[in-house]
C-alpha cells in the first residue's frame, strides 16, 4: 500500500516538473500565442450603423491573436463579413459580427445596424405652399426638406425671423454656436407658440469647442433652452473632430441629440472620417448652388445614406444678385410665374438637396416656403445644371 502511494506521488511530482518546464523550452512565438489568447480581444468599434450596399472595415485593436482571426456574421441576410474583417451591409436589419481567435476561446463582437435611407429624392408632391414635405434620415427621424438659415441674424431680428418663419409654416430652423444667436433662436421658438415637437432644430459645434465637446453640447441645450436637439453638426474638419463626434455619439445615446452630422466635409474628408466613427452622419451641410453644384459630392453622400443640405442655396455673400438675375433662371421663373429665388429652391429640392435660405424679410420667408405649386421640367433642370462653374464662394 505504501509503495503504491509512493508511485502515485512520484507521478504527480514528475507531471508538475514537466508542466513547469514547458514555459522555458517553449518557442517564444508559441508563448506569444498563449499570451495573446489570455488578453481580452477588442474591435475598433463595438457598434456601427451602415447604409445598405456600403462596406466597413473592422479591426482587432486589442488582444490580437498571432495569425488571422475567424470572422462570422449572425445574420448573413443583413450583413456579411470577409476573412479580413470587411463588412458588407446587405439589407435593413441588425447583425452581430464576431471575430474569434483560431487558438483559444477569446472573441470580440460588433453590432451592425443596417439602414436603407432614401435621401436622394424627395416626396415633393406631398408638399404644399407653406408646408414642406419631410424625409426620413438614416437615424430614423423625419426632417423637413426646406427651412430657415439664421446666419448673420442677431438678437431681435433673429427672434422675429424665427417667429415669422414658423408662422409661415417653416418647421426647420438652422443655427450654430459661431452665429452667436442660439439664445435668440430658442426665444423665437418659444414666442411662436408652435409646439416644440413640430420643429426641427439644427445647431453646430465650432472647432474651438471640439476639445470639450460634452460641455459644448450641454451649453447649446442651455442656450437654446431645449430638452433635446434634433440635429447637431460639426462645423468644419479639425484635428479633434473625431473626438467631438464621439461626444455627440454619446449624447445621442443619452437622448440629448437625435441625429448627428457634419458641415463642410467633402469626399476626401468623409472617406478619412467614416472609418473612425460608429454612427454614420445623418446629413452633411455644404456650399451648394447653381454655380457650385458639387454633383460628385452629392452622389457620393447619397450612396452612403447621408442627406445633403445647401447652406448657400442662392450663392451667398455678394453673389445672390448674380444668381437671381441670371438670364437662364429668370427665363424659367417667368415661364412659371414665380421668382428666381423660388426656381433655385425648387431646383435644389428636385435634385435631392435640402435647402436653408436665410432671410429676415417675412415676405421673402413666405415666398421661400412656397415652391410646391410648380415643377421644373427635365429640360429646365438640365439648363440650370449647365450653369455649374465649379465656382466656390467661400473658403471652406
Amino acid at each position: 500500500m505504501e509503495r503504491k502511494c509512493f508511485q502515485q506521488l512520484s507521478i504527480l511530482l514528475l507531471t508538475a516538473i514537466l508542466i513547469a518546464g514547458i514555459g522555458s523550452v517553449m518557442p517564444s512565438s508559441t508563448r506569444q500565442v498563449y499570451a495573446a489568447g489570455n488578453k481580452k480581444m477588442k474591435l475598433n468599434h463595438s457598434s456601427v450603423t451602415m447604409q445598405a450596399g456600403t462596406k466597413r472595415k473592422l479591426k482587432i485593436t486589442k488582444g490580437k491573436p498571432s495569425g488571422t482571426a475567424k470572422w462570422r456574421s449572425s445574420n448573413k441576410k443583413v450583413a456579411v463579413v470577409s476573412k479580413k474583417g470587411v463588412v458588407t451591409a446587405k439589407k435593413k436589419g441588425t447583425a452581430v459580427i464576431t471575430a474569434k481567435a483560431k487558438r483559444g476561446k477569446k472573441t470580440a463582437k460588433c453590432r451592425i445596424k443596417v439602414f436603407k435611407a432614401k435621401v436622394s429624392s424627395f416626396p415633393l408632391s406631398k408638399g404644399k405652399n407653406g408646408k414642406a414635405p419631410t424625409i426620413t434620415l438614416n437615424s430614423g427621424y423625419k426632417m423637413p426638406v426646406l427651412g430657415l438659415g439664421t446666419y448673420s441674424l442677431e438678437d431681435e431680428v433673429c427672434v422675429n425671423s424665427v417667429v415669422a418663419a414658423l408662422k409661415a409654416g417653416v418647421r426647420k430652423i438652422d443655427t450654430a454656436y459661431i452665429y452667436d444667436n442660439e439664445e435668440s433662436v430658442g426665444e423665437g421658438i418659444k414666442k411662436s407658440g408652435v409646439p416644440r415637437k413640430e420643429i426641427f432644430v439644427t445647431t453646430k459645434l465650432y472647432m474651438d469647442q471640439y476639445d470639450n465637446a460634452e460641455k459644448a453640447i450641454d451649453d447649446a441645450l442651455n442656450r437654446l433652452d431645449l430638452e433635446y436637439i434634433d440635429l447637431m453638426l460639426l462645423h468644419h474638419p479639425d484635428e479633434n473632430d473625431v473626438k467631438a463626434y464621439k461626444a455627440m455619439e454619446k449624447a445621442v445615446r443619452q437622448g440629448k441629440i437625435r441625429s448627428i452630422g457634419l458641415s463642410n466635409y467633402y469626399i476626401k474628408e468623409m472617406k478619412e472620417f467614416l472609418p473612425k466613427v460608429s454612427i454614420t452622419p445623418a446629413l452633411v451641410q455644404n456650399e451648394i448652388h447653381p454655380f457650385y453644384q458639387e454633383k460628385k459630392v452629392v452622389e457620393y453622400m447619397h450612396k452612403q445614406g447621408i442627406a445633403v443640405e445647401a447652406w448657400y442655396p442662392f450663392g451667398g455673400r455678394g453673389y445672390t444678385g448674380k444668381l437671381l438675375n441670371n438670364k437662364t433662371i429668370s427665363k424659367i421663373a417667368k415661364a412659371h410665374g414665380v421668382s428666381s429665388a423660388q426656381v433655385i429652391l425648387r431646383w435644389h429640392l428636385q435634385r435631392g438637396v435640402v435647402a436653408i435660405p436665410g432671410s429676415s424679410n417675412p415676405d421673402h420667408i413666405k415666398e421661400n416656403i412656397s415652391v410646391f405649386s410648380f415643377k421644373l421640367s427635365k429640360k429646365e433642370m438640365g439648363q440650370i445644371g449647365k450653369l455649374d462653374r465649379n465656382e466656390k464662394h467661400d473658403w471652406y
